[in-house]
């Protein structure tokens, strides 16, 4: 029974301890140091040996400008502990009192320490870098290395180079430990990216790229053509990293899966100039069944994409010879889902695409396979209005691939259903659980549906306009374009002036764009930028604008200032940073 206690009183004083802690770190984040000064004290009363409690104490001296009192606490600590990063708080402690000849003397006396004891550095440096005293946190690192080669501080030094604005010694030493380190290339990797969508340094772009190159001359190892396709991709410039794959395939032809991937990054970038270019030359260099298969099938989903009803007859033809002459196994799933995909959505016959997806359910496919056959299954059930077939379906894959991508898509398929049948109030409960979906184009689409349902709610308890719009999308979801525009035109009659007029000025525009007619695309998203700017489609509209004059139109003058204005009036947009990749290009900057 004393055991139990002794229990319940060391319990509780753990309790009472944390508790304590918490209130002290409160008083600090609000500003109210006194209060913040005792607590942290009584912490380290009770724990003298933690340095977290000992930084605050000290800091909170210092906030309250008793820099006697910090210098003496630091002192004791340094003859207690003998830690070199205390010269660091001793030395910052005379700086903030304006006495730096003081401040510097004891930071190069924390230089010293790490050059008889380099396992010191990992303290010191943290001190300098807390402080943001970078140049010394650099010359820390440095020190270690000058004491023995075999310290390797290069990403370190390369991230401080960054922070100080170095740029150029940032990006040589960066790319000197991703050579020497491959498995650091990735960590590398992603810094050099903030540096790319930042605006630090205007040139960053052209001397990463210059670098690179310079590297891919000098050097003939196949890492520099890797690392500069690497780079092209992040640019978008696809054909030019398809140059360096080409070069890294010509001297080691064992895989085309690195080009392949290349493709269906520039299909997701409706680049398919690139990516047919990129997969004529997998089918020209391959005879391995799988990779020919992939190829013919993207190759045959962008011919799908742009085709009118004038070209079904020749596309119905290709697949049924593709699929004839690679025959109908596990292996070509892909085309007989595009086949099936084909008959329902374009030759509008339902029945003979579900045929095709039952026959390939006949056979031995994996646990991936027998969900993509479902998934297709259950969007041809979809546009027949069958709507509770398909959600059986959705429901089944989301059970037997649970948290998986492929799960979450047919959760939002799921809650596009509820929406397309008026189940408003089940769909607004989707959209929102998948508003945080680790994908961001599920969870970008997720809050499209979530804010439409909400606004549209709240502005109309009956949903009468809402309902009307569903339709609407339920039409474009069976392909009938002009059926589609036919029910927005109605729907902008007999709602002028409501909250839905905004949303079905961007989906006509959307259409327009779809089939073609850019000037009446155009003339819709010109009336959201005038009449709704402060809604929250003008982005789309802006963004969608300057697309068509910049890609379609090749009129560049009018797309810049649309991105100008997502730029400076839409800095939380979605299109933000592609809208200032574009305003750069237009502008004529170097760096890209």
């Amino acid at each position: 029974m004393k055991y139990f206690f002794l229990f319940l009183t060391f319990f509780f004083s753990l309790v009472g301890f944390a508790q304590n802690e918490q209130l002290a770190q409160y008083y600090y984040e609000k500003g109210d140091f006194e209060k913040a000064r005792i607590g942290f004290e009584e912490l380290l009363l009770n724990v003298p040996q933690n340095t977290q409690y000992f930084l605050r104490t000290i800091d909170c001296y210092q906030q309250l400008q008793q820099f006697d009192i910090a210098e003496k606490a630091i002192q004791q600590r340094l003859d207690k502990y003998k830690q070199g990063y205390l010269l660091v708080e001793l030395g910052y402690n005379f700086q903030l009192q304006k006495h730096q000849t003081k401040a510097n003397n004891f930071y190069d006396q924390a230089l010293e320490r790490i050059k008889k004891t380099p396992t010191e550095v990992y303290s010191i440096s943290s001190s300098f870098e807390r402080k943001v005293l970078l140049e010394y946190a650099l010359k820390s690192y440095q020190s270690a290395t000058a004491v023995d080669a075999n310290n390797n501080f290069n990403y370190q030094i390369g991230f401080i180079y960054g922070q100080l604005g170095n740029i150029d010694m940032m990006i040589s030493t960066f790319l000197d430990e991703a050579f020497v380190n491959p498995q650091n290339s990735v960590r590398i990797q992603n810094q050099l990216v903030r540096f790319m969508v930042d605006d630090g340094d205007a040139n960053f772009n052209d001397k990463l790229r210059k670098a690179l190159i310079l590297r891919t001359q000098k050097n003939q190892d196949l890492f520099w053509n890797h690392y500069l396709s690497w780079f092209y991709v992040q640019q978008k410039e696809f054909e030019k990293a398809f140059i360096q794959q080409k070069a890294i395939y010509k001297r080691n032809p064992e895989s085309l899966s690195a080009i392949i991937n290349l493709a269906q990054l520039a299909i997701d970038e409706d680049n398919q100039d690139a990516a047919k270019e990129i997969l004529s030359f997998v089918l020209e260099n391959t005879k391995d069944l799988e990779l020919l298969i992939q190829a013919n099938s993207y190759l045959m989903d962008m011919k799908i994409e742009k085709s009118t009803e004038k070209d079904y007859t020749g596309i119905s033809t290709e697949l049924a010879n593709l699929l004839s002459e690679f025959e109908i196994t596990p292996f070509t799933l892909s085309l007989q889902l595009t086949q099936a995909h084909f008959a329902a959505f374009n030759l509008k016959k339902p029945e003979e695409g579900k045929a095709i997806i039952k026959k390939a359910l006949e056979l031995r496919l994996n646990e991936y396979d027998v969900a993509r056959a479902k998934m297709e299954l259950a969007d041809i059930l979809l546009y027949e209005e069958k709507f509770n077939q398909a959600l059986i379906y959705y429901s089944q894959i989301e059970l037997d691939l649970k948290n998986d991508v492929m799960a979450h898509e047919a959760t939002l398929k799921a809650a596009k259903t509820s929406y397309f049948k008026a189940d408003f109030a089940w769909a607004l409960k989707q959209f929102k659980e998948l508003k945080s979906a680790n994908t961001q184009l599920i969870a970008n689409d997720a809050l499209e549906y979530f804010l439409l349902i909400n606004d549209n709610t709240v502005a109309d308890s009956t949903q009468t306009a809402l309902k009307q719009f569903a339709k609407g999308d339920y039409l474009l979801y069976q392909n009938r374009n002009q059926e589609a525009v036919t029910q927005f035109q109605s729907i902008l009659k007999s709602f002028k002036g409501d909250e839905i007029e905004a949303v079905t000025l961007l989906r006509l525009g959307e259409i327009y764009e779809k089939l073609g007619d850019y000037n009446l695309a155009l003339s819709q998203y010109q009336i959201i930028i005038d009449n709704h700017s402060d809604g929250i489609y003008s982005d789309e509209a802006l963004f969608f604008s300057a697309e068509i004059y910049n890609k379609q139109l090749q009129q560049p003058e009018k797309a810049k200032p649309l991105y100008e204005k997502i730029i400076f009036n839409h800095q939380d947009s979605i299109h933000f940073v592609e809208a200032r990749k574009k305003f750069r290009q237009l502008r004529g900057d170097t760096n890209l």
